[in-house]
């Protein structure tokens, strides 16, 4: 006689218990397979639409503070390398 099962001798505990989770497990995962299909469909369709527009969103207000800065920043530049002259008939007024 052998050791296998079905040749002679009872299954063992563990073997009976493989089996068990096997099957459990294989009937488990076409149910995690389809929900997995919808979870991916969720992120695809209501998720990643949201995130890009969001973004948009945000490029477009960074566009127009970073334009509102150069701007400042022209002004600035332009002040101090044009500093105000005195107006030659008046000398108390800048022009």
């Amino acid at each position: 006689m052998t050791d296998q099962p079905g040749k002679g001798f009872p299954r063992s505990g563990f073997e009976d218990f493989g089996r068990k989770v096997d099957e459990t497990v294989s009937k488990a995962v076409p149910r995690v397979e389809e929900e997995v299909k919808k979870i991916i469909a969720f992120l695809n369709d209501e998720v990643v639409p949201k995130a890009r527009e969001n973004s948009s969103k945000g490029l477009r207000v960074a566009a127009e503070q970073l334009t509102r800065l150069a701007e400042h920043l022209d002004r600035a530049s332009g002040a101090q390398q044009n500093p105000p002259r005195q107006n030659p008939s008046n000398p108390g007024q800048n022009e």
